[in-house]
């Protein structure tokens, strides 16, 4: 049985698969194919899949597709599985729960799963306040839902979001998004009243001296030139932006924003859909700079891979929405609520805030050493993020211009030595590393000579 070292203290995880990269012929493999093919006839084409394998089992840090291959996951289903695909307090939660019931819609009959997970959340988040907890199905009705809370709580309609956000594929949360190729290119008109402004990206700033306050006011003389802080009924962000690139905005950045939000009346939700439960080190990433946002937006990591999302803010502001006003038939379902409970217990019970900062620790140093290495031919422009959610900017050797097609060249050279990492960022130039918070450190390290060898042949041209 294989496991990472933990805290003193800590359980450590327990695995069913060996946690081992094989692979075992070229693939995808004929059974891959044959649902490849099938999928053509019957799945939308809008529904694109990064990885061209059909996955069969998952455990721990290796994902088992149906041909027998195993592939190192460095993406955890975009921040999902943060506890394994399979985590064993996950699997018996949920079928405890399934063998009682899997729905009553707690609008009709509501149970006590619903109000456990509330608990937990508002033991959780930050802020010492009077909370209440709404539960949803998505990260994007995670997000309508607290823009909804904003707007009726302040009689105030404009919505300030960010360069190179991200905050879903609705109609409300596309308007949110910025970028456009693939979730906005045609799907418009979008909802009104959603505003842009400057993010703090280090990397890209003008001004390369330019501080995480000066950011944050450049921001909001914007808004106050061209909205009006009076009409301003939230700002919304991604403390650390996923799809963005991964983006950390300088130190000082959010405080000040929540500040200026605060002084004015307008409601500040942190928009931690991918960041939060353990993720960057802390059980959300606001933590880092002592951010209390009024709402804070949640789903991915919750709850061990089952669909379940929250919003978690101030009393004032929920408890003011009339009754009926929030809610949704599965929101809370009871077997998304059971995992829940169980996902967030292994966060706690295996210290994997602290096992996010150990990999942080890891990786960091062996992208520093590798940048050392490559000197002048260095393609990698920037390691950045915080705890197991970090990214790689890749960039023309001896600059900042994004490097696209480097950032495609190695992801595929990786994946086809058997691991698997993500892509991201507004230029399309970031790979992403997003490993489930359980992996060991033998698979870990094994992921990472994969991917260290692929930035090195593709440097070398």
């Amino acid at each position: 049985m294989t496991t990472f070292a933990t805290t003193p203290g800590a359980v450590a995880p327990r695995f069913r698969l060996e946690q081992k990269r094989r692979i075992t012929g070229d693939f995808p493999g004929p059974k891959s194919t044959e649902l490849a093919a099938r999928r053509s006839a019957v799945v939308a084409k809008g529904v694109a899949s990064g990885v061209p394998v059909y996955v069969a089992d998952a455990d721990g840090g290796i994902l088992q597709d149906v041909d027998g291959n195993s592939f190192i996951d460095l993406g955890s289903g975009i921040a999902v599985t943060s506890v394994g695909a399979s985590d064993p307090a996950v699997v018996g939660a949920v079928k405890e729960q399934v063998e009682h019931f899997t729905h009553t819609c707690f609008m009709v009959t509501p149970y006590e799963g619903y109000i456990a997970v509330a608990e937990q959340l508002a033991e959780l988040t930050p802020g010492d306040f009077e909370k209440r907890t709404v539960l949803f199905n998505s990260g994007a009705e995670a997000v309508e839902n607290a823009v909804k809370v904003a707007r009726l709580a302040t009689g105030r309609d404009a919505v300030v979001a960010f360069d190179h956000a991200y905050h879903g594929r609705t109609n409300l949360t596309m308007a949110l998004t910025a970028k456009s190729m693939p979730y906005k290119a045609n799907f418009g008109p979008f909802a009104p009243e959603i505003y842009r402004v400057p993010m703090s990206y280090p990397f890209r700033e003008e001004n390369p001296s330019i501080t995480g306050p000066a950011a944050a006011q450049r921001a909001i003389t914007m808004i106050e030139k061209q909205i009006g802080a009076q009409s301003v009924a939230a700002i919304i962000i991604e403390p650390v932006q996923g799809e963005g690139g991964f983006i950390v905005p300088a130190e000082g950045f959010l405080p000040a924003l929540a500040e200026w939000a605060k002084a004015n009346g307008v409601v500040f939700i942190a928009d931690e859909v991918q960041s939060g439960f353990c993720r960057t080190g802390e059980w959300f990433a606001v933590n880092h700079e002592g951010v209390v946002p009024d709402i804070i937006t949640m789903a991915k990591g919750i709850a061990g891979g089952m669909p379940l999302s929250a919003i978690t803010g101030r009393a004032d502001l929920l408890d003011a929405v009339h009754a009926g006003g929030l809610g949704g038939t599965y929101g809370g379902n009871p077997v998304a609520c059971a995992a829940a409970l169980a996902a967030i217990g292994t966060m706690k019970d295996q210290d994997l805030a602290g096992r996010a900062r150990s990999i942080e620790a890891r990786v960091s140093e062996r992208m520093a050493a590798l940048q050392a290495e490559l000197g002048e031919r260095s393609i990698v422009g920037e390691l950045r993020g915080r705890g197991a959610m970090l990214a790689i900017e890749f960039v023309e050797p001896g600059g900042r211009t994004p490097n696209a097609e480097a950032t495609k060249a190695i992801a595929a050279r990786c994946l086809r030595e058997g691991v698997i990492i993500l892509t991201c960022g507004t230029y399309g130039n970031v790979v992403r590393l997003l490993p489930p918070l359980v992996i060991t450190e033998d698979l870990l390290e094994d992921g990472l000579d994969v991917l260290e060898a692929a930035i090195r042949a593709v440097s070398a041209g």
